[in-house]
């Protein structure tokens, strides 16, 4: 039962004190229709008639589709290694490692998990204990204005809207100016608007872009770079992983933040998360990462030990100056990702990208054979949008043929009307060459009228 040691005398003293009359004054800023109402459950059942009534209910779920769903969370496989590690009660009930003596094992799978990462991002420094690409992506760029003293943050179009929103919750909050920089006619950055501005007269603290971009398209990040650090502003580059094994690492690219969503990594698709914030800087940039760090140290004993490190920036020391107010315990995700990456290694990891951008060729070729063209010419690498007319309309009626058609692009940006006409479609290693002739023939049927 929930224990709550404040007794009634105890929380009206709290009200006065704070100048409110009644509990529910607390809640003046909730708009009324989005508060919780009363909790009401069903009569009870027996488990044999609820058990089959969930499992009716779970029967609705479609999972024989084939999905050629990206836009931020991929389908990858997974060693059986890494949910069989993860389930051991050790790692499944470990909690914050705030006792090193008795926390060696959670503070070595989280140092463990940071020097992957480190290697994979080119990056000196990597935090643990993010929640998801958007939360990591928003702490790097207050990273920017904490290091830089200005409060103004370039973002590029081609980062994913989910974090540029988050980002811009946390900049309001802070009181900070997000600024977009838009796509250039070729789905990339328009490196001509943001040499702009970064010269309009307001001091920017960073700039942040995405590659591969939204669009699935190769930015060229040491240009984005080179602008950003000539007016001397900080160059956040919003990673996807696994690209990492073929395409130039944030270290590469000229760098000072990398963030992204470790998703990819060993973590399976879900119903919106528990997902993996993943942060990485350079060295000069150490005192305002986020997050958990943890270092190899030696005990008194000269026997090798782990540690957090840098605590005194930390919530739970000092929360007034602490780097970030949000460091929930994402260790177990982190651990997900580092049992992968070992047990693939660098050449896997490298087949992995390979293979996916190999799928993803062959159904750009099919979906052109089948009347839907690239919307954009550059290079991509699993991931692209193709024009279909009524594309909203046709990805529904594709659903009725056994395929999970990318998603719309009027749904992803509605904003942008250039795109209206587009699907985001994604391919990886676990995309077959049946699925694709299916994609082909399903969308080629469509597009003739809707004959089969």
């Amino acid at each position: 039962m929930p224990y709550g040691p404040h007794g009634a005398d105890d929380r009206a003293r709290m009200l006065e004190t704070i100048g409110v009359d009644s509990v529910d004054r607390l809640f003046d800023d909730i708009p009324e229709a989005l508060r919780a109402g009363p909790l009401r459950l069903d009569p009870p059942e027996p488990e044999l008639e609820l058990s089959a009534r969930l499992t009716g209910l779970a029967a609705r779920n479609r999972t024989d589709l084939a999905s050629f769903l990206g836009a931020g969370a991929y389908r990858h496989w997974t060693p059986a290694a890494v949910d069989q590690m993860l389930i051991r009660g050790e790692w499944y009930t470990a909690y914050t490692p705030y006792q090193p003596e008795i926390s060696q094992g959670t503070l070595q799978s989280i140092y463990e998990y940071q020097s992957l990462l480190a290697e994979l991002t080119a990056m000196d420094v990597v935090s643990a204990s993010h929640y998801d690409g958007g939360a990591a992506t928003a702490e790097a760029a207050l990273m920017t204005c904490r290091a830089t003293g200005r409060g103004r943050i370039l973002v590029s179009r081609g980062v994913h809207p989910h974090y540029r929103q988050t980002l811009q919750t946390y900049a309001d909050g802070a009181g900070l100016l997000v600024d977009d920089v838009p796509l250039s006619a070729e789905g990339t950055t328009d490196l001509a608007a943001l040499e702009a501005m970064l010269a309009d007269g307001t001091p920017v603290a960073g700039v942040l872009a995405a590659n591969p971009n939204l669009l699935g398209l190769l930015e060229d990040l040491p240009r984005v770079g080179g602008l950003a650090h000539r007016a001397g502003a900080l160059f956040v580059h919003v990673i996807e992983p696994v690209s990492l094994a073929v395409l130039a690492t944030p270290g590469e690219t000229g760098a000072d933040i990398a963030c992204g969503e470790g998703q990819p990594l060993g973590i399976p698709l879900q119903y919106g998360g528990p997902y993996l914030g993943i942060v990485a800087c350079k060295e000069p940039l150490v005192r305002q990462i986020p997050g958990r760090l943890v270092g190899l140290t030696r005990d008194v004993d000269g026997k090798r030990a782990f540690v957090m490190t840098m605590r005194a920036r930390e919530q739970d020391i000092r929360r007034e100056r602490a780097a970030s107010n949000i460091c929930t315990n994402q260790a177990l995700l982190a651990l997900a990702a580092a049992i992968y990456l070992a047990a693939i290694g660098p050449h896997g990891l490298r087949d992995v990208a390979a293979l996916g951008a190999q799928r993803a060729s062959e159904l750009e070729l099919a979906l052109a054979a089948a009347g839907a063209p690239r919307l954009h010419a550059g290079p991509y690498l699993n991931e692209f949008a193709v024009r279909v007319p009524s594309a909203r309309a046709v990805h529904a009626r594709l659903l009725d043929r056994g395929v999970l058609a990318g998603i719309p692009l009027a749904d992803l940006v509605p904003d942008d009307p250039s795109l209206a006409d587009g699907l985001l479609v994604c391919a990886t290693e676990v995309t077959t060459p049946a699925e694709i002739a299916a994609f082909a023939d399903a969308l080629r049927a469509e597009l003739a009228g809707g004959v089969a």
